[in-house]
């Protein structure tokens, strides 16, 4: 199974990194889980320089549809990790501290094994309507805009709308529209 979290590593000057991730679990393991970031991603180079992490589940789809395109001005407030040297975000549902054990960089999709050292919940899951699902797809788009033709993704993100504007409030309006901004921006050439 893979669930949709934000990850924050450390950048090399120390401050923290923040980045949509999907850990690929396995019941049968469940103090271990895969994570596959591309080479040329900030995440993979934070962890090969430092192999500690902090993954965080959350309910704010708006900050994962900002994380996705990197739109982290203001960052949101973090806090040390207890166990790991790493960054956790103070507005989460639950939090669990990670070390890498194993990378295999073979191809594009690095595996990189990891396994959590600790695991700390902060309030209760409030859960997703139909309209943080839909910027949760939205922002998944965003971040394949490099593989999928801009006219696709343009479809579904019309598509995706509907939803939002049915059932959202206002911080998946503007999730929702700081995505759509960012996709014109690829379509004119000036982002992604």
């Amino acid at each position: 199974m893979i669930l949709e979290a934000l990850i924050t590593t450390t950048n090399r000057d120390g401050s923290p990194h923040l980045a949509p991730m999907g850990p690929q679990l396995d019941s049968a393991t469940p103090r271990q889980f895969l994570l596959k970031p591309f080479l040329t991603s900030q995440t993979y180079q934070n962890l090969c320089h430092h192999p500690e992490g902090v993954l965080h589940i959350t309910d704010d789809a708006a900050l994962i549809a900002r994380s996705a395109i990197g739109m982290m001005d203001p960052f949101p407030p973090v806090r040390p990790a207890s166990l790991v040297r790493g960054w956790v975000l103070t507005d989460c549902c639950r939090h669990q501290e990670f070390r890498v054990t194993h990378v295999d960089a073979a191809e594009p999709r690095v595996r990189m094994h990891c396994e959590i050292v600790h695991s700390t919940t902060h309030r209760d899951f409030w859960g997703f309507n139909r309209a943080k699902h839909a910027l949760l797809e939205a922002a998944i788009l965003a971040t394949r805009l490099h593989l999928l033709p801009t006219e696709d993704v343009e479809a579904e993100y019309h598509k995706l709308r509907v939803i939002v504007d049915k059932t959202g409030g206002p911080a998946e309006q503007e999730g929702m529209h700081i995505l759509e901004d960012y996709l014109a921006r690829h379509r004119a050439g000036g982002a992604a």
